[in-house]
């Protein structure tokens, strides 16, 4: 019931109409077409802005994944600032190489708690199992 009501909102303020929408680590992240990226944010910001303020929670606005050539930098984008070296996909299985155990740690949070929503994002964007190397 929640989803339905971020996403309707998110278009009623913006205009867009997305069926993408997930939280990560208490981030609000609504996902559209790439050409449809500064259309959603407004004019310096004010969609991102009235949409904080009705929420409560940081909002980011993010292109829409295409495929497997574009998960790298889809990850990236989420995780920020929090870095990683590789992400390999082998099979129905998309590996993320951490790097330190700093990043690892911070990858996959308290209680595991990242790591889940990670695994919710990568199933749903595209059908693979995720995993934190």
């Amino acid at each position: 019931m929640q989803d339905m009501r971020y996403l309707n909102l998110f278009g009623k303020i913006t205009r867009i109409d997305t069926r993408f929408y997930f939280v990560y680590n208490g981030i609000v992240f609504f996902c559209v077409p790439k050409e449809l990226i500064s259309k959603a944010i407004g004019e310096e910001g004010r969609n991102v802005r009235t949409l904080h303020n009705i929420i409560g929670k940081k909002i980011k606005i993010i292109p829409v994944p295409l495929g497997i050539q574009h998960i790298k930098p889809f990850i990236d984008i989420i995780v920020s600032p929090v870095t990683f070296k590789n992400v390999e996909v082998k099979g129905n299985e998309l590996i993320l190489t951490a790097g330190n155990t700093q990043n690892r740690a911070a990858l996959i949070g308290r209680n595991k708690v990242r790591l889940s929503e990670m695994q919710k994002i990568i199933h749903d964007f595209f059908g693979k199992e995720f995993r934190i190397i």
